[in-house]
């Protein structure tokens, strides 16, 4: 009898073992703003085009590198501003005019972030406002962190109702083994405009 209890304990500390270590390897969030206010301005506005370049704290001693240009931006991250924006991230350019959200949403495991999630407007030319202006869809953009920080998923928001659930998943289960040589940014979910146009080349 003594002996089948502790074959049945142990498997129950198996069981909680791997459901700690299941519990590990998600990813839990908190957040940080890219809001000018709460960031570092590089230089004046350009007087050619108001292009702009700002750098924000961010999570670990990570810098979050946001450039503007032309109406079109790019988010990277890195260690300092030099380096985020030597990085693959910071290399991405969507076709038509867009802009990111001020809140960056960082995903973490034992305390350390993989990736960030953060909203993206972008402009569509064929649907207009009435005053002619493009209105905007919405997508959420998974990018892993360094080493080597790179997009590796959209998610529709507009075409998926759970796309803030989409996009921690594919964070959880795709950026930290995403490999920059062989793998291509991950549409996760329902495709839809938001996604059809940030693709499109």
């Amino acid at each position: 009898m003594g002996r089948i209890a502790l074959i049945c304990l142990a498997g129950l500390l198996a069981c909680s073992n791997a459901g700690n270590a299941d519990a590990q390897s998600l990813g839990s969030s908190t957040y940080t703003s890219t809001a000018p206010k709460d960031c570092r301005q590089i230089s004046k506005p350009s007087e050619l085009d108001g292009s702009t370049t700002r750098v924000c704290p961010g999570k670990a001693g990570l810098m979050v590198l946001i450039s503007e240009d032309d109406m079109r931006e790019i988010v990277s991250v890195g260690r300092n501003r030099k380096a985020a924006s030597e990085e693959p991230a910071a290399k991405v350019w969507f076709g038509p005019f867009n802009s990111s959200e001020i809140t960056i949403e960082w995903r973490a495991a034992g305390g350390k972030p993989f990736a960030i999630i953060q909203r993206w407007h972008i402009a569509d030319g064929t649907d207009l406002d009435k005053q002619g202006r493009p209105n905007t869809k919405a997508m959420l953009v998974v990018t892993r962190l360094p080493p080597g920080p790179v997009h590796v998923a959209y998610v529709d928001a507009t075409a998926n109702p759970n796309a803030n659930e989409l996009a921690r998943n594919a964070a959880d289960e795709v950026a930290r083994g995403f490999n920059c040589d062989r793998d291509e940014v991950k549409v996760v979910g329902t495709s839809g405009r938001a996604v059809e146009l940030a693709t499109r080349r």
